[in-house]
């Protein structure tokens, strides 16, 4: 007998609902959809969610009400992360959810976000018979999750960086493309995470890199060279250290213009992309990783196996 949930995760850039069915130890999609909001819309410089972020996202949120409503699931869980983390005016955002959903937000800690999308990537690895432990690597619009585990998690830290949060600070006045100063600065902060993330988790027992999320699933599409954002090709794709490079420069080098034309790019991310990629491309450089899996499960799933337990 299944039980259907609804999970929904309110990030930076993106609002996203997954409706499955449980059984066992099987997690079957009833629908999974992702909304570009820019909830985090200048929260790294005010430090509040705007009001027009805000009804963008209360918008976006309705229409998963009612898919809920229409799919019959049951048990619903709102799960909200960096940028609701940040502001100082997040009881906004607590009221308008428990409005729309009848149930409050969760505004979970960086280290509670790391282990949901720990639980949802590495859910289905076993049978790709990759060496574990994993490091997953979860690159949000405002924060960045690092997580190190084989089945159940060794250490996991969250760090301020995410393709939000590093254009608007480096990237969204610099140029188009952006010059080299602005991308080394945006180097100079990852980097600067990344010696936390080597302070705090033991990346070094980490045989296998598993990605996920907009950024990683975007540079994947681009290099598999996809003729549209096809997320069956992505989900366990193996993108080389190489290849994930040669992305990252091109995209640096483009205008928005151009990546708004790549075929397998969301517009929502055309202008944050750059960075995003920056990110994937440092991880592997720093801990010489040759290659990513790429998963399309993430802390969505994580979430509703938690519905589950």
């Amino acid at each position: 007998m299944s039980t259907r949930v609804a999970a929904i995760d309110c990030g930076t850039n993106s609002v996203r609902l997954l409706i499955a069915d449980l059984a066992g130890d099987t997690l079957t999609d009833v629908e999974r959809m992702m909304e570009i909001v820019r909830l985090g819309q200048d929260v790294d410089r005010t430090g509040r969610l705007a009001p027009e972020a805000l009804a963008r996202t209360f918008a976006a949120m309705r229409r998963y009400q009612e898919l809920i409503e229409r799919h019959g699931a049951g048990a619903t869980r709102v799960v909200a992360t960096s940028a609701t983390r940040d502001a100082a005016n997040r009881q906004d955002f607590v009221d308008g959810v428990r409005e729309i959903f009848g149930v409050a937000p969760e505004v979970v800690s960086g280290e509670e976000e790391a282990e949901f999308s720990f639980t949802g990537a590495t859910g289905d690895l076993a049978r790709l018979s990759l060496d574990a432990p994993y490091l997953v690597l979860d690159p949000g619009g405002g924060s960045t999750e690092f997580v190190v585990g084989d089945r159940h998690v060794e250490g996991a830290i969250s760090v301020d960086i995410g393709s939000v949060r590093l254009f608007e600070r480096h990237l969204k006045h610099a140029g188009d493309p952006p010059p080299a100063a602005a991308v080394e600065s945006v180097v100079a902060d990852i980097e600067a995470a990344l010696d936390l993330v080597s302070q705090s988790v033991p990346v070094q027992k980490a045989n296998t890199l598993v990605g996920l999320a907009g950024s990683v699933t975007t540079v994947a599409s681009i290099a598999l060279d996809l003729p549209f954002y096809d997320s069956l090709r992505i989900h366990h794709s193996r993108i080389s250290a190489s290849d994930v490079h040669e992305v990252t420069r091109k995209l640096l080098s483009m205008t928005h213009g151009d990546r708004l034309a790549i075929p397998s790019m969301h517009p929502g991310r055309a202008d944050v992309i750059g960075a995003g990629a920056l990110i994937l491309d440092r991880v592997l450089r720093r801990f010489a990783f040759s290659q990513v899996i790429v998963s399309e499960r993430d802390i969505l799933d994580g979430i509703a196996w938690s519905l589950a337990r």
